[in-house]
């Protein structure tokens, strides 16, 4: 039993023998088979991972997802490679991507931050192919911070969007707001399908995507074609990709074509583009400042608020319409050496609203109208020209090639015209009616101009009326018609029409005329119309020359001073040579004084061919067969000459003179005498009558025939002279009783 015990526990050694052997064989088996050990993470390196994704979502919606090819956790961030970033928006229906290829993400601060190249692209469909180019955006230095949803880099970022690309010096992007900011020295180029490049500069730039708008700051520069605009804070209005309206600040634009000009500036400015891209109108507020030139003048129209439309022709934008409104003024200005000379005068309307309408082509003004009162002046350019001003409750302007004036017409129109430069001490002419017209040369110079309805005239002290008024301009006269009506201080006249001469103030006065002068009050009050009232007169024509100096009345002419009354197919009035003369059908009248403290005589009325009073030596000589009636005294003769008494004698007339085939008779009630001769001579204040030359003979009814060489008696104590001739003594036959 003792020897089968150490045999028991032999056998059990050699089956842990056998065991342990076996086992260390496997081990090393088994340890050959096993895979390396990794090496040792990196210090702070917690772990790494492959094809890592994270995901941050809110009830009902995913807010952000991340994807990187690589994964590396440190204690406060996570090293990305290959990384992809969507940030979805609130609606659901769109994302943001960013993929860069390296970034870091914090997850304790929800932010994320590439300094390598990134690319980020806008607006991705969760579900299909997006309907239009997304805006992209690459750069680099980009931070994401996730609470805030803010993308931002404060480093040179390219943009590709829609119709565009783009440029700036920092970006960023608010995820919630849906806006893109560009923070530094912007530049765009913008070109839509089918319409003119876009290039445009800021120095920042707010793209608000929600509401399609683009705000520039704090200035901005946009050239498209031919056109340009500079301002400070800018407006953009997109729809659908495509500009629909600018509104800036401070801002001024042009359009520049080799044949045109259009430059416009405002305090506030705002354009609006068509369907085809194209500028179709442009507002600007405060300051508001057009001006348009063309090759032959500038024009330039300033206001509160200036509208200006434009239209496609020949495949350029061109000017159609400016409307001014508030304080309005359009000024137009030939261009030196560009027109005739001599050039039009420059033209400077004013008014609170003033439309311009533009010919076909944008070159040149078909009109200007006024849609309140409104004021033009016609400014004098070189020496010799008048200054013009026209008002009206309404103005049109009608032009014609090369800008120049072709028509203007007004309502309620007032109108000034300036003597011509180098007479500044003449007086202005002015005129007003309700309604003008004013039709110009092809030179621009005004050539006539026709008022009607209540015309007024005035000019220094000279005044006039009518129904219408025309000028001729080239021979500076008014036509003044019906009721026409020309009166100063020396006189007035009025008639069916009235022609005058602005420059000398001249005039001829046709049909019914009537006239009324006065008399100057420093000359003699002698004579035959020299009386204190007014000398009248009544004519079918008359001529006033030398401000009313020279008057001469045509056409059964009546000329009065009180009860003193000339009648003549013509009578003339030259007041500087002091002298009257009649023609035709003479017939004057004078009222004879009595003696002083008495009733006044009755008429002296001589008839004549022909009459010229001068009144130097008061005589009145009258010829081609004359006839004096006097107080009971005719006198019949070739030629008259009578004197004149002045102004303090007893009667009007002071000695009469008769001449050839002389007859004079006297009659009384139951007397009458009749003398004949060549010559008589009648002395008004001895009633005294003297008879010589041929045979003169004195026949009485009471007491007969007498002849004698002269013959001279007293009508009013009845005495009778006789002087014979020692050849042929004097006789008489008495007729007896």
């Amino acid at each position: 039993m003792r020897g089968a015990r150490w045999l028991l526990l032999a056998a059990i050694v050699a089956i842990l023998g056998s065991v342990a052997v076996t086992y260390q064989r496997q081990r090393r088996e088994v340890e050959t088979q096993a895979p390396a050990k990794p090496a040792p993470l990196p210090e702070k390196v917690q772990g790494t991972m492959a094809d890592w994704h994270w995901k941050k979502s809110t009830p009902g919606r995913t807010e952000v997802e991340i994807w990187a090819k690589q994964f590396r956790a440190e204690p406060d961030e996570f090293q990305l490679e290959g990384v992809r970033l969507h940030i979805f928006q609130k609606d659901g229906g769109q994302y943001h991507r960013f993929e860069s290829a390296s970034a870091v993400f914090n997850p304790s601060q929800d932010q994320i931050f590439s300094e390598g190249a990134v690319t980020i692209t806008l607006g991705v469909p969760i579900k299909g192919e997006a309907k239009r180019q997304l805006v992209s955006i690459r750069t680099s230095g980009v931070t994401f911070e996730g609470k805030r949803g803010l993308a931002s880099t404060d480093r040179v970022a390219e943009f590709v969007f829609e119709n565009g690309t783009g440029k700036s010096t920092g970006a960023a992007y608010d995820v919630n707001s849906r806006e893109l900011q560009m923070r530094g020295n912007v530049a765009l180029n913008w070109k839509a399908p089918g319409r003119k490049a876009m290039h445009l500069e800021a120095g920042a730039l707010i793209y608000r995507e929600a509401v399609s708008h683009i705000f520039l700051f704090p200035w901005a520069k946009l050239q498209r074609d031919n056109g340009s605009l500079t301002g400070g804070d800018t407006l953009v209005h997109l729809n659908e990709g495509v500009i629909q309206t600018i509104e800036t600040q401070k801002a001024s634009g042009a359009d520049r074509y080799p044949r045109r000009e259009v430059e416009y500036a405002a305090d506030r400015l705002t354009v609006n583009f068509n369907d085809s891209g194209e500028a179709e109108k442009i507002i600007g507020e405060g300051q508001a400042r057009l001006v348009s030139t063309s090759e032959t003048a500038r024009t330039t129209m300033t206001s509160d608020r200036v509208d200006l439309d434009f239209e496609t022709a020949d495949g350029e934008q061109a000017l159609k319409t400016a409307i001014a409104r508030g304080h309005g003024v359009v000024e137009t200005a030939p261009l030196p050496g560009k027109t005739a000379d001599p050039p039009p005068q420059t033209r400077v309307l004013h008014s609170e609203v003033i439309e311009m309408q533009m010919r076909p082509g944008g070159r040149e003004i078909s009109t200007v109208a006024t849609h309140t009162p409104g004021r033009i002046e016609f400014l004098a350019g070189r020496p010799g020209q008048r200054r013009r001003e026209m008002k009206g409750d309404r103005l049109w302007i009608t032009y014609g090639a090369g800008n120049v004036i072709q028509s203007f017409r007004a309502v309620e129109a007032e109108t000034r015209t300036d003597p011509p430069s180098g007479q500044p001490k003449a007086a202005p002419s002015q005129t007003w009616s309700k309604n003008l017209v004013a039709e110009f040369d092809a030179k621009g110079q005004m050539a006539r101009m026709e008022q009607w309805d209540d015309f007024r005239y005035q000019e220094g002290a000279r005044r006039a009326t009518a129904a219408k008024a025309t000028l001729d301009s080239a021979a500076n006269r008014i036509l003044l018609e019906t009721k026409a009506r020309v009166w100063d201080p020396s006189g007035a006249t009025s008639a069916d029409r009235i022609a005058l001469d602005q420059a000398s103030g001249d005039f001829r006065a046709e049909g019914h005329v009537a006239s009324s002068q006065k008399q100057d009050q420093k000359r003699p009050k002698s004579g035959m119309l020299s009386g204190e009232e007014p000398v009248q007169a009544i004519a079918a024509g008359m001529t006033s020359r030398n401000r009313n100096q020279l008057i001469r009345y045509e056409g059964d002419a009546v000329v009065w001073q009180a009860a003193n009354r000339i009648k003549a197919e013509s009578v003339e009035i030259d007041r500087e040579a002091r002298r009257l003369v009649a023609q035709g059908k003479v017939e004057t009248q004078l009222l004879e004084k009595g003696e002083k403290g008495g009733k006044t005589g009755g008429l002296t009325t001589v008839k004549a061919a022909a009459m010229v009073y001068t009144e130097s030596d008061r005589l009145a000589h009258y010829t081609g067969g004359a006839g004096m009636v006097r107080q009971g005294m005719r006198v019949k003769s070739s030629e008259l000459r009578a004197v004149l008494a002045d102004k303090d004698a007893s009667s009007s007339l002071e000695t009469a003179y008769a001449d050839g085939q002389v007859e004079i008779v006297q009659s009384e009630r139951d007397r009458t005498r009749t003398g004949s001769s060549e010559h008589a001579e009648y002395y008004a204040g001895e009633d005294k009558v003297i008879l010589r030359g041929g045979s003169p003979q004195l026949t009485d009814t009471l007491k007969g025939t007498t002849h004698g060489r002269e013959l001279t008696y007293f009508a009013g104590d009845d005495r009778l002279m006789v002087n014979g001739v020692p050849d042929k003594p004097a006789t008489s036959r008495l007729r007896r009783k």
